[in-house]
């Protein structure tokens, strides 16, 4: 075991990347408006995270391609390439945008807890991270700031876990919550939410690319595994936690939380005033963490689609990451509260989630990339299960807006 944990790599960075801003925000709220009722949702997406993310894994060690690689592959010589292209460009754009508009929001409101909550440093906040996340993707020295954004996020969830501990959650009802599925009235939104905050589509090419680069042997596919599995195995846990200190400290209490300095309002019984400062800098991490890794994952994607040479030092690549930042920086300047904008975009990814998850599990089922390595009986129910339940809660959620 501790070998396996010496190991763990790129299913690291897939934890790293969905426990960001929009975990926080998308947990405390669950917490905060239904107490432990939604605690299964998150056990789900955990499942189903894992479920998904070991077939990427999986296509990555076996093929030596990301999975923008192999759908060029597949549909290459076909009359379907131009219509993958563009709905999965679209796809891609839409979610990671949304999703950047997130991660910028969130790490503005982590400074915004700690300087003041105005409009103006919240958009000053906004610009200065744009630009800086520019700069580090531009010059390619985000992976030297990356492990001590890690650090900062690791804090705050060693704070989240701490807490936990010393507010008394009722276990009774964290249990009941756990293995019972309900979705209280006005819940839907949120348990969409949940889902797509930590079953995030990009990472589903994010990490097939980044395996292939660690792993590069069949046999290695174990260790992959364990990394995949363990790796976001704890990320799940800490959105648990963070979703039931919400329960246990605001939810028990009456609080509501719609800014910065609520969120925090659950950490004052480990650190009393120091709390602002504990989430501030997490958000902060976090937020600049994932701003790194959603216009770097579309770039992954988008090049490896349209097969464009170079790679990662490629101009097309450069230009890709950029537009998704300059985007996802634009929508979070509208002038919606940053809490609204950060739930909405795991809102797209939830609805995001079934495409992407969709064209991975065609991937994944053709013998022509994976030979024997295919999906089994097991993993074929398995995916279907989750890309059935995340198509029918998003259509679910649709309808109930039509009507």
């Amino acid at each position: 075991m501790i070998d396996r944990l010496r190991n763990i790599g790129p299913g690291a960075m897939v934890s790293a990347a969905f426990i960001g801003p929009g975990t926080v925000t998308a947990c405390t709220l669950a917490g905060v408006n239904f107490g432990y009722a939604l605690l299964w949702a998150l056990v789900f997406a955990t499942f189903a995270t894992i479920v998904l993310q070991e077939m990427a894994a999986r296509l990555g060690v076996i093929t030596k391609q990301g999975l923008g690689e192999n759908l060029a592959t597949l549909f290459d010589s076909t009359i379907w390439k131009w219509p993958l292209i563009i709905l999965v460009g679209l796809a891609l754009y839409l979610g990671n945008s949304a999703y950047e508009a997130g991660n910028l929001a969130g790490a503005a409101l982590g400074i915004s807890a700690i300087a003041g909550e105005s409009a103006a440093v919240f958009n000053a906040s906004i610009v200065s991270i744009s630009i800086l996340a520019s700069g580090l993707l531009l010059a390619g020295t985000y992976k030297q700031v990356e492990r001590f954004l890690l650090v900062l996020v690791a804090i705050m969830a060693v704070s989240f876990v701490a807490t936990f501990a010393i507010v008394r959650p009722d276990l009774a009802a964290l249990f009941r919550g756990v293995i019972i599925p309900i979705i209280p009235d006005g819940a839907l939104l949120t348990v969409v939410a949940l889902i797509g905050t930590t079953v995030v589509p990009y990472n589903l090419f994010l990490h097939s690319t980044a395996v292939r680069n660690k792993w590069t042997d069949e046999r290695d596919l174990g260790a992959a595994r364990a990394d995949t599995a363990i790796a976001i195995g704890i990320g799940g846990i800490i959105a648990i936690l963070i979703a039931s200190t919400a329960a246990a400290s605001l939810f028990a209490s009456g609080l509501s939380a719609d800014s910065a300095g609520d969120f925090a309002k659950q950490f004052e019984p480990l650190f009393g005033s120091g709390a602002k400062y504990v989430l501030g800098l997490g958000l902060f991490a976090a937020g600049l963490t994932s701003a790194i890794t959603a216009p770097l994952a579309t770039g992954y994607a988008m090049t490896e689609i349209l097969q464009v040479k170079g790679g990662q030092q490629s101009r097309a690549f450069r230009m890709i990451c950029i537009s998704v930042i300059v985007i996802g920086a634009c929508l979070s300047l509208t002038g919606i509260k940053p809490v609204e904008i950060i739930v909405t975009a795991q809102f797209a990814n939830g609805l995001l989630l079934p495409v992407i998850g969709a064209f991975l599990f065609y991937a994944v089922n053709r013998t022509s990339l994976l030979g024997k390595f295919t999906n089994g009986w097991l993993a074929n129910c398995l995916g279907a299960a989750v890309l059935i339940i995340t198509i029918g809660l998003g259509a679910r959620l649709v309808i109930s807006a039509i009507l």
